[in-house]
């Protein structure tokens, strides 16, 4: 029974080693690494994929806009995990309310792109109510208010991304306030 449990003990010993310098690089290649200070925010997608997002392009009120972060000393975008990708809207500053402010900037919100009830990542803009909307179980968003769960199953709000302007583009001012996707239950 001992010398069972031995090589038990040595097999998992050995799987875990093989597995781990693969787990590790994997978290320490940039590509894969969440949204640092500093980042530039560029389109995620479409035809100006990987080009800067400047204030200027996001209308006020929306549609918004999946980006994903780039480091801007490397120019690497950070697009090796879904979790990533942010959803970026300007709103009228007069309708951003509470822990909301001190993270946007002039208007511009940015939250998690992963839907925090089932970790769907394709948002619909709500452009009457200026909700986002998951079309996988229609859980509604409130980007003025810190993602505040108006509709749905939704019982987490989606993580912010405090932002920054710099020389007119949108960089990122902080890490994700909150835990990106989906917390098994």
């Amino acid at each position: 029974m001992k010398d069972r449990r031995m090589l038990i003990k040595v097999a998992l010993s050995a799987g875990l080693g093989a597995v781990l310098p693969e787990v590790a690089l994997a978290q320490s290649d940039p590509r894969n690494m969440r949204p640092q200070d500093g980042d530039r925010l560029v389109y995620a997608d479409g035809e100006r994929k990987g080009a800067p997002i400047k204030l200027d392009a996001l209308p006020v009120s929306g549609p918004p806009v999946t980006a994903m972060p780039q480091d801007a000393a490397s120019g690497t975008v950070r697009d090796g995990s879904r979790l990533n990708q942010v959803l970026l809207v300007r709103l009228d500053p007069a309708r951003i309310t509470g822990d909301t402010k001190p993270r946007a900037a002039q208007g511009v919100v940015a939250y998690s792109a992963v839907c925090t009830h089932a970790g769907c990542d394709s948002f619909a803009w709500s452009a009457d109510k200026q909700f986002f909307k998951c079309p996988c179980h229609d859980s509604e968003f409130d980007p003025a208010d810190a993602a505040k769960i108006t509709g749905g199953p939704a019982t987490r709000r989606l993580p912010a991304l405090p932002l920054k302007i710099a020389d007119g583009v949108i960089v990122v001012a902080g890490p994700f306030i909150g835990r990106v996707g989906v917390i098994p239950t």
